[in-house]
């Protein structure tokens, strides 16, 4: 039991990493630096040499070779590798002491399957040429791993609430609900970068100078299609940009609505004000970040900090939920 406590706690931890770095694989466009996978070139690493640049020129020749690039995906790669193989080992030790963890066995089981399946989702990313919504499903099993991660790690390492287990049922139920709006505002936060939407308006609250601009909601909400193209395969319009943009804004301005609402439940608790401040905190974070992100034109820093806060609401909404659960066995 040692062994699994540490274990998840450190597969938590380097979850979070992972998640945050992949944002900076993806804004730094090095999500293609290598053009196949598992390996980069046809190896384990990265070309280094004359010699074997050349080789991975001739053997990719429709790729230019750009190992800084390179480097950045291969490191999410192996680091993505060492979670997946953590993952394992938790599987393996639920298994062998399914009465004394804390959790459901199926639980942990069903994370493994996630990763497994987030590996697949990896490979088509690069096979799929960034194909926007394998990117953002691939975000979006980050989020969902880093979140089952964390309420693993709590219900071995946290207690559980007894005045929160007390809540009214209705309470309950819109505490739970808060992660359904957190997960779909992370999809049209991953939808608006995956699709390069985030500078399609640099103004606030407008979208250059009109609050509700034109926009083309058909294209850009269409799911199934190449990077930067329609499902016709015609060039995305700014409209169909625009679009993707102000629903995420839309999206933004629901969430905040309701996690104040959430935020306010909690105040009537003592033993909610650590994680009631820390709402409030990252809340505030995300959308003075999400501001500048605009106004100073997507900074790379910012860009990954703000990817940074979604992981954090993660990371504190499933606490949350976890503190409000009974203890299980």
């Amino acid at each position: 039991m040692v062994w699994f406590k540490n274990l998840v706690l450190g597969a938590t931890i380097l979850a979070l990493c992972v998640v945050v770095f992949g944002a900076y694989v993806r804004l730094t466009d090095a999500g293609l630096g290598c053009p196949d996978w598992p390996g980069c070139y046809g190896t384990l690493t990265v070309p280094e040499s004359v010699a074997a640049i050349e080789e991975a020129q001739a053997n990719y020749p429709n790729s230019i070779i750009d190992k800084g690039k390179a480097w950045i995906e291969m490191i999410h790669r192996y680091i993505a590798a060492i979670l997946g193989l953590m993952i394992l080992s938790l599987a393996f030790l639920a298994f062998k002491n399914k009465n004394h963890i804390n959790v459901r066995p199926s639980l942990v089981y069903g994370l493994l399957g996630l990763v497994i399946a987030q590996g697949m989702l990896g490979m088509w990313t690069v096979t799929e040429l960034l194909m926007p919504i394998i990117v953002s499903l691939h975000l979006l099993g980050g989020m969902t791993t880093l979140g089952l991660l964390t309420y693993i790690t709590h219900r071995h390492w946290g207690s559980v609430s007894d005045t929160l287990i007390t809540l009214k049922p209705i309470s309950q139920k819109l505490i739970r609900f808060s992660l359904v709006i957190l997960f779909i505002q992370i999809f049209l936060g991953g939808w608006t970068s995956t699709n390069y939407a985030a500078l399609a308006c640099t103004d606030f609250p407008t979208c250059h100078g009109e609050l509700i601009p034109p926009m083309d909601f058909s294209n850009g909400f269409t799911l199934w299609r190449e990077l930067g193209m329609t499902a016709q395969g015609d060039a995305l319009t700014l409209q169909a940009l625009q679009a993707i943009q102000w629903i995420h804004r839309i999206g933004a301005f629901i969430f905040v609505s309701y996690f104040l609402y959430i935020i306010y439940l909690m105040s009537k608790f003592k033993s909610c004000n650590l994680y009631r401040n820390l709402l409030v905190i990252v809340i505030s974070f995300q959308f003075i970040i999400g501001v500048l992100n605009l106004l100073l034109h997507l900074p790379l820093a910012l860009a990954t900090m703000h990817n940074l806060g979604a992981a954090l609401l993660v990371i504190i909404t499933v606490i949350i939920n976890s503190r409000i659960t009974p203890k299980y066995g």
